[in-house]
Parts: structure tokens; C-alpha cells; sequence
């Protein structure tokens, strides 16, 4: 009995001395597991993030479109005015409205590329990358 109780002992004790080295080789296979979904994760958000930029580039380049075609036809009228003082106040107004829209257009495209890298940070923050893996560091490269 003496002899069943120090084997019994001693296969636990190797089982449990053994058992850390076949965790470690376990570990690399769930690492790169982990890799893969955190890249997948943060890949992901770039894609939602530059989506979301060419929405807003988009939106903008219509915006300043708009604002020049509305600025030729506005001016066209006002050249087609009577008197010098009708030209010259319409021409300030055509020039005044374009200045308008191209603030307010300037203004959304910088908002909606603030939302765009702020929703991208949060989102790549919350698929606990390695440092460097996300691409935060180039947002001051946008126009």
C-alpha cells in the first residue's frame, strides 16, 4: 500500500510538472489565433473608418460642386443686370452665398473625418491590438 501511495504520488507530481510544457505548446497555436482575430478586428475598423471617409469626401466634393454652379449661374444673372449698383450688389451677394456653402461644405468633410478617425479609434482600441498595429498615428495626413 506503501508503494501505490509513492507511485500514485509520483505520476501526479509528473503530470503536473509536465503539464506546464505542454501548455507552452499549446500557447503559440492560441497566439496566433488571437493574432488573427485581433488583426481582423482592427481590419475591420480601417475598413468601416475609410468608408466612412469616402462618404464624407464624396458628400464634400458634391457640396463645392454645387457651390460653384450655383455661384456661375448667379453671377451670369447678375451680369445681366440694368444699372452698374444692381450688378454690383448682385455680384456681392453670388460671391457672399459661395463663400457660405464652401465654409459649411469645408465645415461637414472636417466633421465627418473627425467622426470617421474618432469611431476608428475607439473601435481599434477595443480589439486590444500590439502597439503599432493601427495606423492612427497618419490621421494628421488627411486633407
Amino acid at each position: 500500500m506503501g508503494k501505490t501511495i509513492i507511485i500514485v504520488s509520483f505520476i501526479v507530481g509528473l503530470m503536473l510538472v509536465t503539464s506546464p510544457i505542454f501548455a507552452e505548446t499549446t500557447t503559440p497555436a492560441a497566439t496566433a489565433s488571437s493574432a488573427t482575430t485581433v488583426l481582423a478586428c482592427v481590419g475591420g475598423a480601417v475598413s468601416a473608418r475609410e468608408s466612412a471617409l469616402s462618404s464624407g469626401i464624396t458628400a464634400h466634393a458634391q457640396a463645392i460642386q454645387a457651390a460653384y454652379s450655383t455661384r456661375a449661374a448667379a453671377l451670369q444673372q447678375a451680369y445681366s443686370g440694368a444699372t452698374y449698383a444692381q450688378v454690383k450688389v448682385s455680384v456681392k451677394a453670388a460671391w457672399a452665398t459661395f463663400r457660405a456653402a464652401i465654409k459649411i461644405a469645408n465645415k461637414d468633410w472636417r466633421t465627418a473625418r473627425n467622426n470617421a478617425w474618432t469611431a476608428f479609434r475607439v473601435a481599434a482600441k477595443a480589439c486590444k491590438p500590439a502597439s503599432g498595429i493601427s495606423d492612427s498615428s497618419n490621421s494628421s495626413s488627411e486633407y
